[in-house]
């Protein structure tokens, strides 16, 4: 049979709804949300820590929580939820969030150690050394094992309430 698509029919179709513009694809969207929120919340752990504000540290990698940790997790937690723990994109995305946050709590934390004592070094340089004037070395690169876990706490968090809302 043939069908008959009136004109009322095709506006409908054609014009999308304000809510179909945003993704609707929750285990992203759980990680995003929960980066922003781990890079958001270093402002307040830089602030019991340091007891001082800095900005600068939404924008920084390292410090508490892992917002690495966090992102991983909830994109691996938002896809066992929402597709189940027996497919290959969940045992994908256990395998990267495992990586990361190993990388996070062991390479990237002795990367940033070594240039904490690399900078210490440049430091003692007499002022006429070549090197005395070399800007420092980032080192706040890693996680503690604390902050890798905090961090995977949030995304599992984060998951868990973006899952319930939809």
């Amino acid at each position: 049979m043939d069908e008959v698509v009136t004109a009322a029919d095709g506006r409908a179709t054609s014009s999308p709804s304000p809510a179909s513009l945003l993704p609707a694809n929750v285990p992203l969207l759980s990680a995003f949300l929960a980066f922003f929120i781990a890079q958001f919340l270093k402002l307040f752990t830089t602030w019991y820590k340091e007891k001082r504000w800095d900005s600068k540290r939404m924008i920084d990698s390292g410090g508490m929580p892992s917002s690495h940790s966090a992102t991983v997790t909830a994109l691996a937690v938002a896809i066992g939820l929402h597709e189940g723990t027996g497919g290959p994109t969940f045992a994908i995305a256990i395998v990267l969030a495992c990586i990361v946050m190993y990388d996070a709590s062991g390479v990237r934390l002795h990367a940033g150690r070594q240039a904490e004592l690399l900078n210490q070094i440049v430091c003692e340089f007499p002022p006429e050394h070549p090197l005395s004037t070399s800007r420092p070395l980032r080192d706040s690169l890693g996680h503690t094992p604390l902050q890798v876990v905090a961090g995977a706490v949030l995304g599992c968090i984060v998951a868990y309430l973006m899952r319930k809302s939809n």
